[in-house]
Parts: C-alpha cells; sequence; structure tokens
C-alpha cells in the first residue's frame, strides 16, 4: 500500500495535474485566456518534450512488460511567492506544459485554488467524464454477446 493513499491532499493534487495533463490544447488554452491576473513567474525548467518507457501488466495483474516509447513534455516553473508548479502531460505541446506548470502553482496557494478549481478544473473533469461517457457509449453500441447452446442428450 503507498503512504499517498488516505492523503486527500495528495489525491486532490493527482486529481488536478491529471485534469491539467489531459485537457485538450485549444480548450485550456481558452481558460487560461479567460484568467484574470496571471501572477509573474519563473522558469525553473523551461518546458522540454522528452521520451518515457510506457508499460503493462499481462492481463492487468501479471508479468511487466514494456509497451513502447511516449513523447511527453514537462516544464516546472516558480510564482514570484516561491510556490512551485510542475506538469507532465503526453506531447510535445510546450505552450501547454507552462500553462499547466503554473495553475499547478496557483492550485497550492489558498488564496487561488477555489477560483481556479471552479474556473479550469471542474470544467476539464466535467469534460472528459462526458467524453468518456460517449465513447463507452459507442463501445457498448459494438458489444456482442457470445453464449454456447448445449444440446441434450436424448
Amino acid at each position: 500500500m503507498s503512504n499517498t493513499q488516505g492523503d486527500p491532499a495528495i489525491a486532490a493534487r493527482q486529481r488536478w495535474m491529471g485534469a491539467l495533463a489531459t485537457a485538450p490544447g485549444s480548450r485550456l488554452k481558452a481558460m487560461w485566456d479567460a484568467l484574470d491576473g496571471i501572477p509573474p513567474y519563473q522558469m525553473l525548467r523551461a518546458p522540454e518534450t522528452g521520451l518515457v518507457m510506457t508499460r503493462g501488466r499481462v492481463g492487468g495483474a501479471g508479468a511487466a512488460f514494456n509497451i513502447g516509447e511516449m513523447t511527453v513534455t514537462r516544464c516546472s516553473v516558480r510564482l514570484a511567492d516561491g510556490t512551485v508548479g510542475h506538469a507532465y502531460l503526453a506531447g510535445r505541446d510546450k505552450a501547454q506544459a507552462e500553462r499547466a506548470a503554473v495553475l499547478d502553482a496557483l492550485l497550492q496557494r489558498s488564496e487561488t485554488a477555489t477560483a481556479i478549481q471552479e474556473q479550469i478544473i471542474q470544467p476539464l473533469l466535467d469534460e472528459r467524464a462526458a467524453r468518456d461517457r460517449s465513447r463507452a457509449a459507442k463501445v457498448a453500441a459494438t458489444k456482442v454477446d457470445f453464449f454456447t447452446m448445449v444440446r441434450g442428450e436424448d
């Protein structure tokens, strides 16, 4: 069992970082542009793109194996008050990684967290849930139920 399980602060950060990492770039940019007063920040690690090895498990729980490499972009920033924000996301969108890192930092500050949660994170989570429901409905429509008939013996 991970020592992070049960820690609400870590769970909340995982939730918002997941929302930022999976948000469509154009949608996150539109939300960013609508924000008032992004504070000045300093780059600790400018957005950079690299590769990570993705792994899977046979049957979801069996032996681990390498699936292949995936492109990721990461960024780290520091706000004027010293709060540090990080972002890792799939793909090569450096601007999105920078925006996500700044938002991560803002979400850690009590004076900005509620507004960012309401204006960006919750809408992104709601939109992702709607996309997931739509995809699940499309998959369910193609589901085939197989059954075996057993012949009785006379």
